[in-house]
Protein backbone atom coordinates (compact mmCIF):
# COMPACT_ATOMS: atom_id res chain seq x y z
CA UNK A 1 0.00 0.00 0.00
CA UNK A 2 1.13 3.62 -0.37
CA UNK A 3 0.47 6.48 2.22
CA UNK A 4 -2.49 8.61 2.57
CA UNK A 5 -1.64 12.37 1.09
CA UNK A 6 0.83 14.77 3.38
CA UNK A 7 2.24 17.36 3.45
CA UNK A 8 6.08 17.25 3.69
CA UNK A 9 8.00 20.32 5.83
CA UNK A 10 12.33 20.02 5.79
CA UNK A 11 13.32 23.03 8.55
CA UNK A 12 16.54 23.54 8.78
CA UNK A 13 16.87 24.86 12.22
CA UNK A 14 15.45 23.04 15.82
CA UNK A 15 13.54 26.43 16.43
CA UNK A 16 11.85 26.13 12.95
CA UNK A 17 11.21 22.65 13.53
CA UNK A 18 8.92 23.06 16.90
CA UNK A 19 7.58 25.97 15.00
CA UNK A 20 6.23 23.53 12.47
CA UNK A 21 5.42 21.28 14.93
CA UNK A 22 3.25 24.15 17.16
CA UNK A 23 1.03 24.61 14.21
CA UNK A 24 -0.96 21.22 13.96
CA UNK A 25 0.82 18.97 16.69
CA UNK A 26 -1.79 16.56 16.70
CA UNK A 27 -1.52 15.78 12.79
CA UNK A 28 2.04 16.19 12.53
CA UNK A 29 4.34 13.72 12.86
CA UNK A 30 8.99 13.96 13.41
CA UNK A 31 10.40 12.50 10.76
CA UNK A 32 13.93 11.09 11.45
CA UNK A 33 14.84 7.62 10.59
CA UNK A 34 11.34 6.54 9.56
CA UNK A 35 11.99 3.09 10.02
CA UNK A 36 8.65 2.71 12.16
CA UNK A 37 6.83 5.54 10.99
CA UNK A 38 6.82 5.22 6.97
CA UNK A 39 5.65 1.25 7.11
CA UNK A 40 3.11 2.53 9.85
CA UNK A 41 1.85 4.95 7.04
CA UNK A 42 1.94 2.67 4.11
CA UNK A 43 0.09 0.38 6.30
CA UNK A 44 -2.48 3.15 6.90
CA UNK A 45 -2.22 2.63 10.73
CA UNK A 46 -0.88 6.17 10.47
CA UNK A 47 -2.24 8.98 8.82
CA UNK A 48 -0.53 12.34 9.68
CA UNK A 49 -1.21 15.13 7.91
CA UNK A 50 2.09 16.62 7.71
CA UNK A 51 5.72 15.12 8.21
CA UNK A 52 7.88 17.19 9.98
CA UNK A 53 11.93 16.68 8.64
CA UNK A 54 14.43 16.59 10.72
CA UNK A 55 17.16 15.55 9.33
CA UNK A 56 19.17 18.82 7.57
CA UNK A 57 18.49 20.08 11.29
CA UNK A 58 22.19 20.76 12.52
CA UNK A 59 23.28 19.13 16.39
CA UNK A 60 21.26 16.90 16.47
CA UNK A 61 23.27 13.49 15.97
CA UNK A 62 26.36 12.52 17.91
CA UNK A 63 27.44 11.11 20.74
CA UNK A 64 29.29 13.29 23.76
CA UNK A 65 31.04 12.52 27.21
CA UNK A 66 29.62 15.23 29.85
CA UNK A 67 31.42 14.97 33.64
CA UNK A 68 30.35 11.26 34.74
CA UNK A 69 27.35 11.32 31.75
CA UNK A 70 27.30 10.38 28.35
CA UNK A 71 24.74 12.03 26.00
CA UNK A 72 23.81 10.59 22.71
CA UNK A 73 21.59 13.09 20.76
CA UNK A 74 18.53 11.48 19.52
CA UNK A 75 19.16 11.59 15.81
CA UNK A 76 21.95 9.28 15.96
CA UNK A 77 21.98 6.09 14.02
CA UNK A 78 22.32 2.82 14.65
CA UNK A 79 24.97 2.01 13.17
CA UNK A 80 26.81 4.72 15.04
CA UNK A 81 26.54 3.68 17.64
CA UNK A 82 27.72 -0.29 16.45
CA UNK A 83 30.46 1.07 15.13
CA UNK A 84 31.35 3.73 18.83
CA UNK A 85 34.65 3.58 19.51
CA UNK A 86 33.95 4.47 23.28
CA UNK A 87 35.97 1.72 25.69
CA UNK A 88 34.09 1.50 28.20
CA UNK A 89 31.67 -0.75 30.05
CA UNK A 90 28.45 1.79 28.48
CA UNK A 91 30.23 1.85 25.31
CA UNK A 92 30.13 -2.10 24.99
CA UNK A 93 26.36 -2.00 25.72
CA UNK A 94 25.70 0.69 23.49
CA UNK A 95 27.59 -1.92 20.60
CA UNK A 96 25.70 -4.86 21.45
CA UNK A 97 22.09 -3.53 21.92
CA UNK A 98 22.73 -1.84 18.21
CA UNK A 99 23.95 -4.91 16.91
CA UNK A 100 20.97 -6.68 18.13
CA UNK A 101 18.54 -3.97 16.49
CA UNK A 102 16.84 -5.03 12.90
CA UNK A 103 19.24 -5.33 9.80
CA UNK A 104 22.28 -3.37 8.82
CA UNK A 105 19.71 -1.14 6.41
CA UNK A 106 17.23 -0.49 9.44
CA UNK A 107 20.82 0.40 11.28
CA UNK A 108 22.14 2.60 8.93
CA UNK A 109 18.85 4.91 9.10
CA UNK A 110 17.07 4.24 11.96
CA UNK A 111 17.69 6.59 14.71
CA UNK A 112 18.55 6.24 18.91
CA UNK A 113 16.19 9.13 19.55
CA UNK A 114 13.13 7.42 17.26
CA UNK A 115 13.35 4.26 18.49
CA UNK A 116 13.09 5.46 22.47
CA UNK A 117 10.26 7.98 21.04
CA UNK A 118 8.43 4.71 19.40
CA UNK A 119 8.46 3.38 22.97
CA UNK A 120 8.28 -0.52 21.91
CA UNK A 121 8.80 -2.37 25.10
CA UNK A 122 11.28 -4.59 23.17
CA UNK A 123 13.30 -2.03 21.98
CA UNK A 124 17.23 -2.58 22.45
CA UNK A 125 17.07 1.75 23.23
CA UNK A 126 14.03 1.67 25.95
CA UNK A 127 15.51 -1.30 27.37
CA UNK A 128 18.93 0.90 27.89
CA UNK A 129 17.31 4.01 28.67
CA UNK A 130 15.39 1.64 31.44
CA UNK A 131 17.98 -0.20 32.66
CA UNK A 132 20.51 2.94 33.37
CA UNK A 133 17.51 5.63 34.22
CA UNK A 134 18.26 7.35 31.19
CA UNK A 135 17.19 11.21 31.34
CA UNK A 136 15.62 12.13 27.97
CA UNK A 137 15.61 16.11 27.13
CA UNK A 138 12.69 17.58 25.12
CA UNK A 139 12.14 20.55 23.35
CA UNK A 140 8.68 22.49 22.56
CA UNK A 141 8.08 26.12 21.60
CA UNK A 142 5.28 26.80 24.55
CA UNK A 143 7.08 24.85 27.43
CA UNK A 144 10.59 25.54 26.41
CA UNK A 145 12.92 22.75 27.22
CA UNK A 146 12.35 19.88 30.32
CA UNK A 147 14.29 16.88 31.36
CA UNK A 148 11.90 13.34 31.76
CA UNK A 149 13.60 10.49 33.73
CA UNK A 150 12.99 7.26 32.13
CA UNK A 151 10.79 5.82 35.66
CA UNK A 152 8.50 8.33 34.02
CA UNK A 153 8.99 9.03 30.45
CA UNK A 154 7.21 5.26 29.23
CA UNK A 155 3.81 5.01 29.80
CA UNK A 156 2.59 1.91 27.69
CA UNK A 157 2.94 0.53 24.55
CA UNK A 158 3.61 3.53 21.79
CA UNK A 159 3.14 6.06 24.85
CA UNK A 160 5.47 8.16 26.47
CA UNK A 161 5.25 11.31 28.61
CA UNK A 162 6.19 12.91 25.68
CA UNK A 163 3.55 16.09 24.46
CA UNK A 164 2.61 16.28 20.69
CA UNK A 165 4.41 19.15 20.13
CA UNK A 166 7.42 18.41 21.50
CA UNK A 167 10.65 16.96 20.07
CA UNK A 168 13.16 14.38 21.63
CA UNK A 169 16.38 16.57 21.42
CA UNK A 170 18.60 13.86 23.53
CA UNK A 171 19.21 11.28 26.19
CA UNK A 172 21.38 11.39 28.87
CA UNK A 173 22.90 8.43 30.64
CA UNK A 174 25.38 7.47 33.25
CA UNK A 175 29.19 6.91 31.81
CA UNK A 176 29.92 3.52 34.31
CA UNK A 177 33.10 3.21 35.67
CA UNK A 178 35.36 0.69 35.00
CA UNK A 179 34.23 -1.45 37.79
CA UNK A 180 31.18 -2.00 35.71
CA UNK A 181 30.56 -4.80 33.63
CA UNK A 182 27.39 -4.85 31.32
CA UNK A 183 25.30 -7.51 29.37
CA UNK A 184 22.47 -8.15 26.69
CA UNK A 185 20.79 -11.48 25.61
CA UNK A 186 17.54 -11.87 23.53
CA UNK A 187 15.26 -14.24 21.88
CA UNK A 188 13.31 -13.61 18.66
CA UNK A 189 11.80 -16.23 16.02
CA UNK A 190 13.76 -14.43 13.06
CA UNK A 191 17.18 -12.55 13.03
CA UNK A 192 16.07 -8.68 13.03
CA UNK A 193 12.61 -9.19 14.80
CA UNK A 194 11.92 -7.34 17.81
CA UNK A 195 12.87 -9.33 21.21
CA UNK A 196 10.06 -12.15 22.61
CA UNK A 197 11.68 -11.58 25.51
CA UNK A 198 15.62 -9.38 25.69
CA UNK A 199 17.17 -9.07 29.12
CA UNK A 200 20.04 -6.31 30.14
CA UNK A 201 22.25 -6.11 33.09
CA UNK A 202 24.58 -3.49 34.88
CA UNK A 203 26.68 -5.24 38.01
CA UNK A 204 29.13 -3.24 39.67
CA UNK A 205 31.81 -5.72 41.09
CA UNK A 206 34.19 -4.97 43.70
CA UNK A 207 36.55 -7.72 45.53
CA UNK A 208 34.26 -10.72 43.99
CA UNK A 209 30.77 -8.65 45.53
CA UNK A 210 27.57 -7.38 43.44
CA UNK A 211 28.00 -3.30 44.70
CA UNK A 212 25.63 -2.09 42.54
CA UNK A 213 22.67 -4.11 40.10
CA UNK A 214 20.63 -3.23 37.69
CA UNK A 215 18.28 -5.61 35.60
CA UNK A 216 15.95 -4.40 32.93
CA UNK A 217 13.64 -7.22 30.70
CA UNK A 218 11.86 -6.35 27.36
CA UNK A 219 8.75 -8.05 26.21
CA UNK A 220 6.78 -9.25 29.50
CA UNK A 221 5.34 -5.41 30.20
CA UNK A 222 3.91 -2.93 28.80
CA UNK A 223 7.08 -0.73 29.00
CA UNK A 224 10.40 -1.63 29.92
CA UNK A 225 10.63 -3.69 33.26
CA UNK A 226 12.96 -3.03 35.95
CA UNK A 227 13.27 -5.91 37.97
CA UNK A 228 13.62 -4.98 41.79
CA UNK A 229 13.20 -8.87 42.67
CA UNK A 230 16.99 -10.09 40.68
CA UNK A 231 18.00 -6.81 41.79
CA UNK A 232 17.79 -7.34 45.60
CA UNK A 233 19.30 -10.94 45.03
CA UNK A 234 22.36 -9.46 43.52
CA UNK A 235 23.11 -7.20 45.81
CA UNK A 236 25.83 -7.49 48.64
CA UNK A 237 26.25 -11.33 47.22
CA UNK A 238 29.71 -12.66 46.05
CA UNK A 239 29.82 -13.08 42.41
CA UNK A 240 28.79 -16.64 40.88
CA UNK A 241 26.96 -18.79 38.52
CA UNK A 242 24.54 -19.70 41.25
CA UNK A 243 23.37 -16.46 42.04
CA UNK A 244 22.78 -15.58 38.31
CA UNK A 245 20.11 -18.75 38.55
CA UNK A 246 18.82 -17.27 41.86
CA UNK A 247 18.89 -13.89 40.27
CA UNK A 248 16.98 -15.12 37.25
CA UNK A 249 14.18 -17.15 39.19
CA UNK A 250 13.35 -14.32 41.54
CA UNK A 251 13.22 -12.07 37.93
CA UNK A 252 10.80 -15.15 36.66
CA UNK A 253 8.50 -14.71 39.72
CA UNK A 254 8.48 -11.20 39.56
CA UNK A 255 6.90 -10.45 36.13
CA UNK A 256 3.63 -11.23 34.87
CA UNK A 257 4.12 -11.48 30.94
CA UNK A 258 1.46 -11.21 28.22
CA UNK A 259 0.08 -14.22 26.01
CA UNK A 260 0.10 -13.64 22.17
CA UNK A 261 0.51 -15.47 19.26
CA UNK A 262 4.18 -15.12 20.05
CA UNK A 263 3.92 -16.96 23.40
CA UNK A 264 1.70 -17.29 26.39
CA UNK A 265 3.04 -16.14 29.90
CA UNK A 266 4.82 -18.65 31.24
CA UNK A 267 7.03 -19.65 27.86
CA UNK A 268 8.04 -15.77 28.76
CA UNK A 269 8.90 -16.34 31.96
CA UNK A 270 11.14 -19.51 30.77
CA UNK A 271 12.76 -17.07 28.64
CA UNK A 272 13.61 -14.72 31.16
CA UNK A 273 14.91 -17.49 33.44
CA UNK A 274 17.24 -18.59 30.41
CA UNK A 275 18.25 -14.81 28.75
CA UNK A 276 18.63 -13.38 32.67
CA UNK A 277 21.93 -15.54 33.33
CA UNK A 278 22.99 -14.79 29.71
CA UNK A 279 23.09 -11.32 30.23
CA UNK A 280 24.94 -11.08 33.43
CA UNK A 281 27.60 -13.61 32.62
CA UNK A 282 28.01 -11.84 29.53
CA UNK A 283 28.05 -8.77 32.20
CA UNK A 284 31.37 -10.01 33.91
CA UNK A 285 33.05 -11.63 30.64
Amino acid sequence: MKPANFEYVRPASLEEALAELAKDPDESKVLAGGQSLVPMMNFRLARPERLIDINRIPLLEGVESVGDRVVIRARTRHLALQNLSMATPLGSLLRTGAAHVGHLPIRTRGTFGGSIAHCDAASEWCLVAGLLDAEMTVRSQARGTRTIPASDFFWSIFTTAMEPDEILTEVSLPALDDSYRTGIAEFARRAGDFAIVAATGAVQIVDGVVRDARVCLGGVSEVPFRSAAAEQVLLGQEWGPRLLRDAAEAAADEVDPPSDSHGDGEYRRDLVRTLLPRALAGAVG
